[in-house]
């Protein structure tokens, strides 16, 4: 059955809270989906809880960013079915804190050129555990600045290809650092959309550390030649492989809905079966 292992709430850098995009899922017919909000896990047990009402699978995650600081770059990192996610909340807590403090400035650099405050912005953010890129752009669509969350004022502030933009550098963990710290809190760790950052040779080096459970293959940010290229190298390598839109409501990308990229069956129960089949593989190694 469809399954979405990749969705953000109102609680990160979604419009929708988890009561309406378990509503959507049930509608769309989609039976699983991951709820992995950027550095935040607090949504997990609500959308498990709501997930059985309706009869939907809701399996636990969250979505870390990190800096590869050797291809000057953002990177995310997928942690599914943390035994002990705790261990993950001082991690997630100083990503979200140098969020903040990069968005603060970030706010007052905008509001020098249009005319937004941060108060505003902040009622944007209203629900979430930061503020995002897309809550800025909410309150210039609210002033009149755009008529879109994506587009030519986008580009201008927050390309860095743009001489007008505006991106402050956040203080963003390593890659290997978050894979640690996901397997720690006992989780399973993939590498999101690497054709969204470019993060093929990245995810050559995690392999090659041995420390990468999977990689992100159906998402609308790999092209289809990138995804046949994904699978081939998630076999040759024994990784998992995982799909879902990253959906985010009215503050996606571009139009989608839940389940337009989705898990196949084979590797959703992959994925729920890894935890115990490295423990059976630990333990003949042990008593070889």
């Amino acid at each position: 059955m469809p399954a979405d292992l990749h969705c953000h709430t109102k609680l990160s850098d979604s419009s929708m809270g988890i009561d309406d995009l378990i509503v959507l899922a049930q509608k769309k017919g989609i039976t699983t989906i991951a709820i992995t909000d950027r550095d935040c896990q607090a949504g997990t047990v609500r959308g498990k809880i709501i997930g059985e009402r309706r009869g939907i699978t809701v399996i636990p995650g969250v979505e870390i960013t990190a800096y590869d600081a050797k291809r000057g770059r953002s990177v995310d990192i997928l942690g599914y079915l943390c035994d002990s996610p705790d261990r993950l909340e001082g991690l997630c807590h100083r990503n979200i804190v140098s969020r903040k403090k990069a968005s603060q400035l970030i706010t007052l650099k905008i509001a020098r050129k249009y005319p937004i405050t941060p108060e505003l912005v902040l009622k944007c953010a209203t629900g979430s555990t930061a503020v995002f890129e897309q809550h800025i752009m909410h309150a210039l669509l609210e002033c009149g600045m755009t008529d879109k969350i994506y587009g030519e004022l986008r580009n201008e502030l927050f390309s860095p290809d743009s001489p007008e933009n505006v991106l402050v550098k956040v203080d963003f963990p390593d890659p290997v650092q978050v894979i640690e710290a996901i397997h720690e809190a006992g989780g399973i760790a993939v590498l999101s959309h690497p054709g969204a950052n470019d993060s093929f040779e990245l995810m050559e080096e995690l392999v090659s550390k041995g420390i990468l459970d999977g990689v992100e293959v159906w998402h609308p940010d790999n092209t289809d030649e990138q995804q046949a290229m994904l699978i081939k190298f998630a076999h040759a390598n024994g990784l998992l492989t995982t799909g879902g839109t990253e959906f985010m409501g009215m503050y996606s990308k571009r139009p989608i809905t839940v389940g337009e990229y989705s898990t196949p069956d084979a590797a959703v129960k992959a994925l729920m079966s890894y935890k115990a089949k490295m423990k059976k593989k630990k333990a003949a190694t042990e008593n070889k």
